[in-house]
Order: structure tokens, then C-alpha cells, then sequence
């Protein structure tokens, strides 16, 4: 370790167990480690031991307790050097006297550079990198050595200049901060030099240079921080102001607060941010020997205010492993088996901008080598004002990641779902379960129908448009997330286009069908009507249902002996936003003002006359009208003398 404070875990129930740590269990004379003794303390030295029991797994937090401050004269209880301290400790675990498991820690701390003394008055003067080069050797990277390649490191002796000599840094980077522009008369560059030159060039001196200011970006630079551990997102100082839609929570920690979730690609990222009114549930496929283990439970969380709350986290086991678990055929008879997470439901409640509780149930069971979990993750904002898990529709809209409301208001019971597929195991239709169609999520699922080579076309397409139309029990979708199901008006109907026969004839022939409606898609609009409180309200204005035709062909295996064949079936779901106000038309004649650019052009028309506006600050504004009303009376003299009845005037 080189910092203060590290940490390390202890898995497995410890009930029972004593923790002690030990400086120094190394013999001075033989260097090897002395025996375990299980008789130590959590303190040992300037060392604290602090243990953090959990349920299968203890924290285990070793840490400094003196300061690592340089000395200053006539100072006591300080590093005297830079490497303050050199140490070997062990941390013990016992039951009774005997060690169950031990932890050899090798430290190496140095002190801190910060300086701690008193600051003297005679204060650097920083010049103002806009106006003067901060630096005359910017490669000069490092104090009291010499940089390679660098030839203005005055730190550089000739000896080691000479390695490198031929092949110095150039430019502004190599010590050249004021270098003659090309604009200037006595330039010898030739490269970017216009047509014009030397007639309009520039007689400056180079104190007065466009390289000044060169690494100078004021207010515009922004510190790039590290993933996943970001600053608040306000000033130090001025207090947390709350959450809004989609901003990721954040940990005590300054972290993100993470639950495992899926990527556009499908698959779960473990630590992806966890976002504020954003609800899903997630399902993730894993094994005993890639398991890892999540966010602990004890990590407080930001309201919003600058507060931190805990997690009101309760544990329960798992009784139905057959939900979860899906067995491997080759089990051995002797197999390793570790309890771990099935799932975890987060509920979180909310008022205003703000987080005012976190209740976490977490089910816990046992996974054997060779079997395959999938864990489930559910993340569920209520407001504060709900009842009974209710939640009171303080917007009416939709929000993103909730599901789209769908009713049957032709039947006795109205309640309708809108699904997609959940495939499990093999992929097949027959064993795969529904997930319901989630508001502004893009998703594409599907699964396979096992054909025989003798199957019936016909059959065939009432098979899978039945499979299909299994997704849909609805005949309207709610406009927004309070639709009342006694009113017609807050409902859309669906709309469904049938799918296209193209009577094509196979002639007889097995295993070729064609216009099978292999694909089913569904198209749903919606637009931003309002906001309530800040959140954009959004209602669904129209739904779509069409189907896509595909050719079915049997393919043939090794040796055409299976008389089986796979036909993947997919569902679609697309959300279309309505703009509020109708885009303005494309035309086909558009005109292009770069002509009259001054961005885009060396030429600026627009600033002919700007050495005589207010605008212009190079003299002062007098000296500048009378120059202006001179050179037009020289443009007037110029078009009057120039005019045919002024030579015959003076003729006279």
C-alpha cells in the first residue's frame, strides 16, 4: 500500500471471528515472518484495524493514524524524510486460536508535499498569458532535471544537448514563443504568405505578435475527469439543487450509483448509472464463474440537498430456484456452490427534485458450477404522495421507461397488454415468456418456431400470425399514463394493416412457403403536449401495426436426415416523435450568404466603414471622423474633377 488507508474483505460468515493486525511480523536477524499470533488487538503501532461485518462478506479497513507532514524545525511526530514510513503488517482472521485467514500488507507512504508552513509575502507575479508568454521554454516539463529534446532547458549541460541536438522540439512548444508571422514585412516565409504580399504586409514588432495567448483558454477549458467519478454538479460552495429527469444519482462518494442494466447491444453493462424518475427492469444471463458482485448496500446516497441517506436494505431467500436457474445436463456429482444475488428491487421515493427513501429487497440463493443464473434488477421511483404503491400520476404523461397502457374496450374486462418477447433457454417460441412494451424504448426481440418439412403453408401462417397477435391483447393504447378506461377519448385505436399475399405458387413442393408474416411491426407516435413542474408531459397520438413477409425455405442439415427446420419470428417496436410545430418546408432555391461572411472570407464588406464606428477602439474616435470626412472629401474632390462639365469649366 502506498496511501493511508486500503481495504480489503473477508469472505464468509464471520460470527465469531477475531481480526488483529501485527507491525512488524517479520524476524530481524532471519527476515522471515514470524507465526501467526491470535492474540493481538485492532491496534498495533499508529495502525487501526475496523471491520465492517456483512452478510457473507466483512469490510476490512486498515488505516494510519499520524500525520505525513514533512518536518519542520524543532517539530515532533513527522517525517523526517520523504519516504515517511516503511513497514510490513499482517492482518490476522481467528476463531478461538486457530487463523483462518491472514493478510500481508507491505507499506511504503511518503510524506505529503503539500506545504504546511507559513507562506512567505513576497507573492510570484504571473504575467497574463494573453499579453505575455507565460513560459519561454514550454517543454520544460520537469524541475531540476533535464528534458530530452528539449534545447531551451537551461537544466540541460552541452554534454546531453549533444544527444539530442539534431532533433530538438520546434516551434512554440520548443521554446520559439515569439516567432515572426507570415504576415509580417520582414518574414522570410513564403508558405502561407498571400498574393498581396509584401504591398500590405504588416511593420510590427514582435512584442506585438498573434502567438500571444497561444495555450491561453480563459474560461472555456474544462478539467476531463475520470469515468464514472464526476464532481457535483454545481460550485463548491453553493448547495445541491436537485435532481432532474434523467440526471444519474450520485453516491456519497461523488461516484455514480450503478445497477446493472442493457446496453444497446443487448447484453448488461454492471455499472451502468442509475437515472433519477427513470424505471426498468432488466434481466441478466450469468454464471458461477462470471459472477461479481454489484454496489454494496452500505453506500449512502445524495437527496439532492447535499444530504446522504442509507439504504433500508432486507434480505430474503430465494424458494423457487426453477424461476432463476436453469440446470446444466452435466452435472457432476460433487459440484461448487456459492450463495450470490438472484435479485434486487430498488424503490425509491421522490418529492419534487429530491430523494426521500431508498427500500432495497435483495433475494439471495444458491448457484452450483455449471448452472446459469439470470438475475433480475427492477428500479421503481414512487412519489412520495402514492398510497399502497399506487402511484399518484402528478404528470399525466408518459414517462421514458414506463409501459404503454393498453386496453380491450370490446371486452367485459378492458385491461389489455402490449408485450414483446423474453426468449429463455433455446430461443424457442414455446418455452419463451412476455416483457411489456416499455414508453420511448426502441426494442427488437423475436424467437424460433420449429417447422416440419412437411408442414402445411397455410397452417403455417396461422400458426405464426396467431404467435404474433399473442403479443397484442389490445384493441386501444392509453394517449397518456392516467387514461381512464371509462372514457373513449383517452384512448387511440390501433391500427392494423393485415399483411400482403403475393399468390405465389410453390407447385407442390416441400419446405417452401411463401408470404409467411415472419415480422410484426409496431409503430407508435407521440409529442410533447406540455410540462408539468419541468417535465416535458408526452402523449401518444397514434399506433400502427403492420407485418412483414418473408420466404420460408427448409435447410437442409448433414445429410438431410432431420426433417426439422428453424423459422425466426421477430416483433418490432419503433417511437416516432411529432414535432409541436410542423417543420418549415425544404425549398428549392435557397440563397448562400458566405458572400457577405466575414468568417468565411478574407474580403469583408460589412467592415468597410469600421474604422469610423464606435466599434472600432484603435484611436481615438475624433481622429477617426476627421480622417473619415477627409478621405470622403478626397473621394468627392476625385468624382467631381472626373466629370466632363468640370473640364470644360475650367476650360473657361
Amino acid at each position: 500500500m502506498s496511501g493511508p488507508r486500503v481495504n480489503s474483505f473477508f469472505l464468509g460468515n464471520s460470527s465469531g471471528v477475531n481480526f488483529s493486525i501485527i507491525v512488524s511480523p517479520r524476524d530481524a536477524e532471519t527476515g522471515k515472518l514470524q507465526l501467526a499470533n491470535c492474540s493481538g488487538s485492532k491496534r498495533a503501532g499508529d495502525w487501526n484495524l475496523d471491520v465492517t461485518p456483512g452478510l457473507n462478506t466483512s469490510k476490512v479497513t486498515v488505516s494510519l493514524s499520524r500525520t505525513l507532514e514533512l518536518c519542520l524545525p524543532n517539530a515532533t511526530e513527522c517525517c523526517p524524510s520523504p519516504l515517511c514510513m516503511v513497514e510490513t503488517l499482517q492482518v490476522l482472521a481467528c476463531r478461538g486460536s486457530v487463523t483462518l485467514a491472514q493478510l500481508l500488507i507491505q507499506a511504503e507512504i511518503f510524506a505529503n508535499s503539500s506545504f504546511a508552513g507559513n507562506v512567505s509575502e513576497n507573492a510570484t507575479i504571473i504575467p497574463n498569458q494573453a499579453f505575455k508568454p507565460l513560459g519561454s521554454c514550454p517543454c520544460n516539463l520537469t524541475a531540476g532535471a533535464c528534458d530530452v529534446r528539449c534545447c531551451c532547458d537551461l537544466e540541460c549541460t552541452p554534454d546531453l544537448q549533444q544527444l539530442f541536438s539534431a532533433s530538438c522540439f520546434t516551434g512554440v512548444f520548443g521554446g520559439d514563443v515569439n516567432p515572426p508571422f507570415d504576415q509580417l514585412c520582414s518574414s522570410q516565409s513564403m508558405e502561407y504568405t498571400p498574393e498581396w504580399f509584401p504591398f500590405l504586409c504588416v511593420q510590427s514588432s514582435l512584442d506585438n505578435t498573434p502567438f500571444l495567448g497561444y495555450f491561453y483558454h480563459g474560461s472555456t477549458s474544462t478539467p476531463k475527469v475520470p469515468s464514472f467519478k464526476i464532481p457535483l454538479q454545481t460550485p463548491p460552495g453553493k448547495p445541491f439543487t436537485g435532481y432532474r429527469e434523467g440526471d444519474p444519482i450520485i453516491t456519497e462518494e461523488d461516484e455514480y450509483f450503478t445497477v446493472p442494466q442493457q446496453s444497446m447491444a443487448g447484453q448488461c453493462v454492471g455499472n451502468a448509472p442509475v437515472a433519477y424518475l427513470h424505471n426498468f427492469d432488466v434481466k441478466c444471463l450469468t454464471n458461477l464463474e462470471s459472477y461479481k458482485e454489484g454496489l454494496p448496500h452500505d453506500v449512502r446516497i445524495n437527496t439532492g440537498t447535499a444530504d446522504f441517506i442509507q439504504q433500508n436494505v432486507v434480505y430474503r431467500a430465494i424458494t423457487d430456484r426453477g424461476k432463476f436457474v436453469t440446470e446444466s445436463e452435466n452435472l457432476a456429482a460433487e459440484v461448487l456452490c456459492q450463495n450470490v444475488t438472484f435479485a434486487e428491487h430498488y424503490k425509491f421515493t421522490w418529492k419534487d427534485k429530491n430523494i426521500e427513501q431508498i427500500n432495497v429487497t435483495v433475494f439471495l440463493g444458491s448457484l452450483c458450477d455449471g448452472e446459469i443464473l439470470t438475475q433480475r434488477f427492477t428500479v421503481e421511483f414512487l412519489s412520495l404522495n402514492s398510497t399502497d404503491g399506487e402511484e399518484l400520476f402528478e404528470n399525466p404523461g408518459y414517462q421514458a421507461g414506463k409501459p404503454v397502457r393498453a386496453a380491450n374496450l370490446n371486452a367485459s374486462d378492458p385491461l389489455g397488454s402490449l408485450n414483446i418477447w423474453q426468449p429463455a433457454g433455446r430461443g424457442l417460441c414455446a418455452s419463451a415468456s412476455y416483457r411489456p412494451v416499455l414508453f420511448g424504448v426502441d426494442s427488437y426481440s423475436g424467437c424460433i418456431l420449429e417447422v416440419d418439412i412437411n408442414e402445411d403453408c397455410s397452417l403455417l401462417r396461422g400458426n405464426v400470425t396467431e404467435k404474433l397477435n399473442a403479443l397484442i391483447q389490445a384493441t386501444h393504447i392509453g394517449k397518456r399514463d392516467n387514461s381512464s378506461y371509462s372514457d373513449l377519448n383517452d384512448w387511440v385505436e390501433i391500427i392494423r394493416l393485415d399483411p400482403c399475399s403475393s399468390n405465389v405458387s410453390t407447385g407442390g413442393l416441400k419446405g417452401i412457403c411463401p408470404d409467411i408474416p415472419a415480422n410484426l411491426n409496431i409503430r407508435i407516435m407521440f409529442a410533447k403536449v406540455g410540462a408539468v413542474q419541468g417535465v416535458p408531459q408526452q402523449q401518444i397520438l397514434a399506433v400502427q401495426i403492420s407485418y412483414s413477409t418473408v420466404l420460408w425455405q427448409f435447410q437442409c442439415g448433414i445429410g438431410c436426415k432431420n426433417t426439422l427446420s428453424i423459422l425466426p419470428i421477430t416483433a418490432s417496436v419503433q417511437f416516432i416523435e411529432v414535432p409541436a410545430q410542423p417543420p418549415l418546408p425544404v425549398t428549392r432555391y435557397h440563397k448562400i450568404y458566405a458572400e457577405f461572411d466575414c468568417n468565411q472570407n478574407e474580403v469583408c464588406w460589412p467592415q468597410l466603414l469600421y474604422p469610423v464606428t464606435r466599434f472600432y477602439t484603435g484611436e481615438p474616435y475624433s481622429q477617426c471622423l476627421a480622417k473619415g470626412l477627409f478621405l470622403a472629401f478626397l473621394v468627392l474632390l476625385a468624382a467631381i474633377t472626373s466629370n466632363p462639365w468640370f473640364s470644360k469649366l475650367w476650360n473657361r
